[in-house]
């Protein structure tokens, strides 16, 4: 297969006119372009300059080869500026996954400084009520960051980027409102708003029951942590749910558990070493978690 330089040296050689020049335009030895010229010719199976007693003449396919190879050597080089770009971190493609609860609490000020100061680094989210599912996506090839709560299982790089809290949501009539916190122990029996047995959230919240000893009594059961808040604060019994999925302000009464608890938060990837996820990450990591304003992110009902 011909190579990219002996297609520019054929283009050289029509834009120049004669061997001399064409080499000094591309700043090699008259011998090395007639080289490249020659090995083209062979790959060709057709001369593509004839030689005259003073220089050469392009021929016919001389020059219909050179019109494609204006082209081939054009795309090489955007092929390469696009590469610097995203080295640079300032071009590509980055697609994230996100838990739906965390888009607003996390990635909302990342994405706003990268779309004025990366515009030309194409964005683009998905939001999931799953951290599983998140990640089987990333396995797929489907998303290129994961950004959310730790999934039940994973062979991906993991970056912690820090923690957030899990309390108690319930209605303004139950007995939990008077409370300044919960004891886990008393969400035992309580009616409680679980969630769909495939969702990573099922899972942590019945490990976390187990791990106290208690035995929660479900009531019905939601993909969405805002769905949970939203129901348990209409009166369908209490819920566990993160303080991101808060961020509505849903119509509910809002509860420490007691001892605290909280989950990781990590962003995954299959290609750590790349350089938009890199940054992307770093930003995450600079920005940190949100804090929790007690009178603000949970709202006393």
């Amino acid at each position: 297969m011909t190579t990219l330089r002996a297609l520019e040296c054929l283009v050289a050689l029509v834009d120049e006119g004669s061997v001399t020049r064409a080499a000094a335009s591309l700043h090699m030895s008259q011998p090395a372009l007639s080289h490249q010229i020659a090995a083209l010719e062979r790959e060709l199976n057709t001369p593509v300059v004839e030689r005259l007693a003073r220089g050469v003449r392009v021929t016919a396919a001389g020059r219909a080869a050179a019109e494609e190879a204006r082209l081939a050597l054009e795309a090489a080089d955007r092929a390469v500026r696009i590469g610097r770009q995203i080295g640079a971190g300032s071009g590509g493609r980055l697609r994230i996954a996100c838990a739906e609860t965390m888009t607003a609490w996390i990635l909302v000020p990342v994405l706003r400084r990268w779309r004025s100061r990366r515009p030309e680094v194409r964005l683009e989210l998905a939001e999931f009520t799953s951290a599983d599912r998140m990640v089987e996506h990333l396995m797929a090839g489907a998303t290129d960051l994961v950004v959310g709560p730790r999934p039940t299982a994973t062979t991906a790089h993991a970056e912690m980027l820090g923690q957030e809290e899990m309390v108690v949501v319930t209605f303004a009539a139950h007995p939990f409102a008077s409370r300044a916190c919960v004891p886990v122990d008393e969400l035992a029996g309580e009616p409680f708003v679980h969630y769909d047995p495939d969702n990573g959230m099922a899972v942590w919240v019945d490990q976390f029951a187990a791990s106290h000893q208690v035995t929660l009594s479900p009531v019905l059961r939601t993909r969405s942590p805002r769905t949970a808040a939203q129901l348990a604060g209409a009166g369908m019994g209490v819920s566990l749910v993160p303080v991101s999925a808060l961020a509505g302000r849903p119509s509910a009464v809002v509860r420490r558990l007691e001892p605290r608890v909280h989950r990781d938060i990590v962003a995954l990837t299959m290609t750590p070493s790349d350089a938009l996820v890199r940054r992307f990450v770093a930003d995450l990591r600079s920005r940190g978690i949100p804090r929790v304003d007690t009178g603000a992110t949970l709202p006393s009902g």
